[in-house]
């Protein structure tokens, strides 16, 4: 049996107060410890913040044996529908929670009114995932390696990677659900019909930088598409040396759609 994380640093969190919200989904065999920093940062700006934790995630690495990416899936659609009485809901996710935000985006266009990508995992880095995708060819990922350990995150600031609540393990079975939703995000990139802004740190250890001008590009719908390129910092990109940047960032984009959607609506109100 493998250690606990810490409950009280990975616990789901609700924020401020406002009639905008914005839904965060954290990462794979992260938690909302990774995302707290936009949440406050959000929540400062009179949103109200959502974070869930997804399921399997934040407890034991055994917990993770009996999900897959459709209960993430599941979570972050029931998430999103729990926001509905709001004036407009953003989504923001952090890696494999990128993904998913991009899946919410494709399946409820009328829910999502912004999107903010945080080191979508549309591609993985390293010889190492390389050689796990073959042996999953060969079936036999789960026979010769049914677990993947995890000693570190992968964070540049020294102070936060300290911090950080680290899954010491994960089962490799759910790198199947991690490539699954990898396929299902390619293909609801030209689904999504809100503005998005993809931001990728070009030191990134777990995904391809690549992958987020991949991501941009796809986002042939989108009103509006803003690629954000970090030179310093991980993967972990809200909790690391360039998360003041990037938390400004993401909150004038989704302050930048608030004003334009308010103009239109007193424009509309004007002509009638």
């Amino acid at each position: 049996m493998h250690a606990r994380m810490d409950a009280l640093k990975t616990a789901p969190f609700d924020l401020g107060s406002g009639e905008d919200a914005c839904l965060l989904l954290h990462g794979f065999t992260g938690s909302p410890w990774e995302i707290r920093p936009l949440g406050e940062a959000l929540a400062a700006r009179g949103l109200f913040v959502r974070a869930i934790q997804l399921p399997g995630h934040c407890t034991t690495p055994e917990a993770l044996l009996d999900v897959t990416h459709e209960d993430w899936t599941r979570a972050a659609s029931e998430a999103l529908l729990s926001l509905r009485g709001h004036r407009r809901v953003f989504v923001a996710g952090l890696s494999m929670g990128a993904l998913l935000s991009l899946l919410l985006a494709a399946s409820h266009p009328a829910h999502v009114h912004g999107l903010a990508l945080m080191a979508p995992a549309i591609h993985f880095t390293g010889a190492h995932m390389w050689l796990l995708k073959r042996l999953r060819r060969h079936g036999l990922l789960e026979r010769f390696k049914p677990w993947i350990l995890k000693e570190s995150t992968d964070l540049s600031d020294p102070a936060a990677l300290a911090e950080a609540p680290i899954l010491p393990a994960f089962p490799s079975a759910r790198l199947q659900d991690l490539w699954s939703l990898q396929d299902l995000a390619l293909a609801a990139l030209a689904r999504v019909r809100c503005p998005t802004l993809v931001a990728m740190s070009q030191q990134d250890h777990v995904v391809d930088p690549a992958g987020g001008r991949l991501v941009a590009e796809g986002l042939t719908a989108a009103p509006k598409v803003r690629l954000l390129s970090m030179a310093t910092g991980y993967h972990i990109m809200p909790r690391d040396v360039e998360a003041p940047r990037l938390l400004a960032e993401i909150g004038d984009f989704f302050d930048g759609v608030r004003q334009e959607d308010d103009a239109h609506a007193a424009a509309a109100a004007q002509a009638l």
